[in-house]
């Protein structure tokens, strides 16, 4: 069989999986096990596949065919610039959250050095891509899992920033380590409910720990306003994502603990996504 041909088989199989994207999926995987580029693929659809590259490949068109992410499959995500390792105890970063790394970059100059605070940090990929953009800065990532700040460690590691940036295990609750210039998170906002008609390439395979906000989906977030108005520095700045329907009780909070709210930002969708705020003084 040639490239073509095994496109086409794979194509539908993914189609009758209702995988929403299958030509691309079958033509990424296919790249990922000739160990080529897509490009270098689709101007060699003639050439024959071997037979155990063949094997390869199908067994991980069975494995996006049960709905299995297709950045899991590949072990990596591109975000912002750069590539970053993930697996299964990480959310796969989303373009959508590239907000906060354009907003936390236009309140952090070049020419300065600002300690930076990444509460639930995951892949690392929020506060690595800031610190690969603002070398004299660095970086603390907390998380609650263990396996995360293993994939964070390796993150800082393969971007080559290990000196300036460190990963602690730690629940922001019980963290009152150091004062910061700039606090990032990107905490789990989803109300319990509705968790269940997320789509089943999420809620299967990503960490429900990084999804879950609690009955009314922002329990995570009340603890974290509260918690980096003691963190931050006066006249520290707080980027945060949630969900767009929570802007006017975040709001509210931040006003109770003594931030002053900047600007909100909207997602590639227009959904208000982003909120940049500052610390007063007390």
């Amino acid at each position: 069989m040639n490239y073509n041909e095994v496109l086409s088989e794979a194509e539908n199989i993914l189609k009758d999986s209702f995988v929403k994207n299958p030509k691309l999926d079958s033509e990424i995987l296919l790249s990922k096990t000739l160990k080529i580029k897509r490009e270098d693929l689709l101007i060699n659809l003639n050439n024959n596949i071997k037979n155990d590259q063949k094997k390869i490949f199908f067994n991980l068109i069975y494995r996006r065919k049960k709905k299995e992410p297709i950045a899991y499959i590949l072990g990596y995500k591109e975000f912002w610039k750069r590539k970053f390792f993930i697996n299964k105890n990480v959310l796969i970063p989303r373009p959508d959250s590239e907000i906060l790394i354009e907003e936390t970059l236009k309140n952090i100059s070049i020419k300065k050095s600002f300690n930076i605070l990444d509460i639930g940090t995951g892949s690392g990929c929020l506060l690595l891509s800031i610190l690969k953009e603002r070398r004299k800065s660095y970086g603390t990532g907390i998380d609650v899992s263990k396996n995360a700040i293993s994939v964070a460690k390796y993150n800082a590691k393969i971007q080559h920033i290990e000196d300036r940036v460190r990963f602690l295990i730690a629940d922001v609750d019980k963290f009152l380590n150091g004062k910061y210039d700039l606090i990032i998170s990107n905490p789990p906002y989803i109300k319990k409910h509705k968790l269940k008609y997320l789509e089943e390439d999420v809620i299967v395979y990503e960490p429900k720990l990084a999804l879950d906000g609690g009955c009314d989906g922002f329990s995570k977030i009340e603890k974290l306003i509260r918690k980096s108005s003691l963190l931050l520095k006066n006249n520290g700045k707080m980027i945060i994502e949630i969900d767009s329907d929570q802007i006017l009780k975040s709001k509210f909070f931040l006003r109770k603990n003594n931030f002053y709210v900047n600007k909100i930002s909207k997602d590639l969708s227009g959904l208000n996504r982003c909120i940049v705020c500052t610390k007063l003084a007390n």
